[in-house]
């Protein structure tokens, strides 16, 4: 991205050192002298940028002209909305950046909006790249790979799927219906032996040599026909190569491609088909009500409707149009794919421009536009009434999240609604690498930017109290973050709450947050069943705990924080335990130094290429005979202390006492 350089009153910077409101001293005045500086813009295309008091940026925005688009939010009699009032209420300075074209303004606006987050922009937090199946057919032996972002590699993407159990369970199907390689890597190994896939008829055996180049290729082939929709063209390939290899008395791979025929079939009979075009379509929905704005995205592949993905733009403001274009201009800035068409509910007037910049970034024309009629025009009247359903539904759950968190506050004897709840969980085994998690649930739901992972430093033995006193030492110096939580929730039980109890007592007032902890532990005295596992919650200054079971709603959310606080623990141990068995797995074998680790490496991809290699192959790498075994042997003996600790943390910890 170019520098632009940022006019103000107190000079010029350039874009990505303009937010730096330590060395920024902003003019008085207001409103009102930033209108008085409107005269002085150039009539040029370029982005504009308002801040606050404290040097934050409030909005984006671009313009084909500076001076008219800017003078725009100052005339007397003009229509402003109740957002850009309020914006206006609280600049105190106003930058411009001129650039060459307003394609360039788009795309720098994109830039900084992604880098700042504005408040008053409409910002996706919802900013993760969806799944997609990628292929290179240039590859050698081509696989399919299951990926989150698009580049220009030359490789074939198809999606996205919104989620991510529908696309490992397209991949899986995809490996049955065309067995192509399971094996990682780039780069083909080849073996004596085929892996266990093959016997199961999942793989061609491509490194043991039983397919050849050509045949795999042909195979390669049709999957991609399947995926880009080009059925009838694979049905007639395969129709085709049935009869040849019927007549050449091939029966065996004539019922081979008569089998694949028929998953073929069945699976056209099963696609939801929504438009005679058989282009890729992403058309677009948008609902609005006074304080709430959602925006639907029905993701169409070759005419088949594949799934949709809603967007809650919470407090953005403003007409649909430049909604909308907001959207597209972040959505497909991120990396998402981009299809044929994008159908749109209403003109835009940045129509244009987004196709152009679209089309760049595809490499082939992108068209932007807002159907009127036909099947196009009956695909944007679904995506809006799912943008209608999903704002219905949003706020429904909003409604059942705020009485509950109401009654949660009541039973608890909270002294504020808990809109911000923390839970902090432990996890190690015996002390050895041991890591604290924080997971935090805004109004019932994760808030997963605020979650928070730390490796413990002060114990290296089993002490889980301790570990936690330390992790929630820790999380009060991030003081932002610790002021916003209305609720701080311990996975344990008692001995966990006092000696938070304790640490809060030193280190905060008592007022500063609510603190409870949940622990599913044995009663004797409880149930009609007599004795068994109940989860109770404590409380500070309360003896006995509480029971949840006659108040399930409340007991299920927080079970499910505790769950997720759980899930999040454990998996930042196995990462961090997995690193640190990555790092010595080879360091530690004798005969292995810097040069030959490194040659393992990138001769077999990874240590489970490694593993799985044989002595010859590790030999014809260029390791000694004795250093080859030594390798093996070092390595499966890891895996089998790695498969065992995973088998104790599954275990989990002994059950507490009552």
């Amino acid at each position: 991205m170019p520098q632009y350089p940022i006019e103000n009153s107190g000079g010029a910077e350039t874009a990505d050192t303009a937010n730096e409101p330590a060395s920024r001293v902003s003019p008085p005045g207001g409103a009102g002298e930033l209108a008085g500086r409107v005269a002085t813009f150039p009539h040029l295309p370029g982005i504009y940028i308002y801040r606050d008091a404290e040097g934050s940026v409030l909005y984006v925005g671009k313009a084909r002209d500076l001076r008219k688009r800017i003078g725009n939010y100052f005339r007397s009699g003009e229509a402003i909305d109740a957002k850009t009032r309020i914006m206006l209420s609280k600049a105190t300075d106003l930058e411009y950046a001129v650039t060459a074209s307003e394609k360039e303004a788009l795309l720098l606006e994109a830039s900084l909006i992604k880098k700042y987050r504005p408040r008053y922009n409409v910002v996706l937090r919802d900013d993760k790249n969806y799944l997609s199946i990628r292929i290179d057919p240039r590859d050698p032996f081509p696989r399919l790979d299951i990926v989150r972002r698009f580049q220009k590699d030359g490789a074939l993407y198809f999606g996205p799927y919104t989620s991510a159990r529908a696309a490992r369970d397209t991949l899986k199907y995809l490996h049955q219906l065309f067995p192509l390689r399971l094996c990682k890597g780039k780069k083909l190994i080849a073996r004596e032996r085929p892996c266990l896939n093959f016997s199961m008829n999942q793989c061609l055996g491509a490194c043991a040599g039983k397919v050849s180049r050509e045949d795999y290729l042909k195979m390669v082939e049709e999957v991609t026909l399947f995926l880009e929709g080009k059925t009838d063209v694979l049905q007639k390939q395969l129709t085709r190569r049935m009869q040849e290899a019927s007549e050449a008395l091939n029966y065996e791979l004539a019922a081979f491609y008569r089998d694949r025929l028929r998953n073929v079939a069945t699976t056209i009979e099963k696609q939801h088909i929504v438009s005679d075009r058989f282009v890729d379509q992403d058309v677009l929905g948008i609902c609005q009500e006074e304080d709430r704005t959602e925006v639907v995205a029905l993701f169409v592949r070759q005419g088949v409707h594949s799934g949709q993905r809603g967007f809650d733009l919470k407090e953005a403001k403003g007409d649909r149009s430049e909604l909308i274009s907001a959207f597209i201009q972040q959505y497909y800035y991120q990396g998402g794919f981009i299809p044929d068409e994008v159908l749109v509910p209403v003109c835009l007037e940045t129509e244009t421009i987004l196709s152009e910049w679209l089309s760049e970034l595809k490499g082939r024309r992108v068209r932007v536009w807002a159907a009127k009629r036909g099947d196009r025009k009956h695909l944007l009247d679904m995506a809006e009434a799912n943008a209608r359903e999903g704002l219905t539904s949003r706020r429904h759950r909003q409604k059942r999240d705020a009485a509950l968190l109401e009654a949660l506050k009541n039973l608890l004897r909270l002294p504020h609604i808990p809109e911000r709840i923390a839970c902090v969980d432990i996890s190690n085994i015996q002390g050895h690498h041991a890591v604290g998690a924080v997971v935090v649930f805004d109004h019932g739901r994760p808030d997963k930017n605020s979650y928070r992972r730390y490796r413990i430093r002060l114990k290296s033995e089993p002490d889980d109290p301790a570990m936690m006193a330390e992790v929630i030492g820790r999380l009060f110096e991030n003081e932002q973050l610790f002021s916003s939580l209305d609720l701080l929730l311990l996975d344990g039980g008692k001995g966990q709450l006092n000696t938070i109890v304790r640490l809060m007592e030193q280190i905060a007032p008592p007022e500063t947050i609510a603190l409870a902890s949940i622990a599913k532990e044995r009663e004797n005295d409880i149930g009609e069943k007599g004795k068994g596992l109940y989860e109770k919650i404590y409380l500070p200054g309360r003896k006995n705990p509480l029971f949840l079971h006659r108040h399930p709603d409340i007991l299920h959310l927080l079970q499910r924080i505790r769950d997720e606080a759980h899930r999040f623990a454990v998996t930042t141990y196995q990462n961090v335990h997995k690193a640190a068995l990555l790092s010595s797995a080879l360091d530690s074998i004798a005969g292995i130094g810097p040069g030959r680790r490194q040659m393992l490496l990138q001769r077999f991809g990874s240590i489970e290429g490694i593993e799985e290699a044989t002595v010859e192959e590790l030999e014809s790498a260029g390791l000694p005979h004795e250093v080859a075994r030594n390798v093996l042997e070092a390595l499966s003996e890891m895996e089998s202390k790695a498969v065992l600790e995973e088998q104790e943390e599954r275990r989990g910890p002994p059950e507490s006492q009552p």
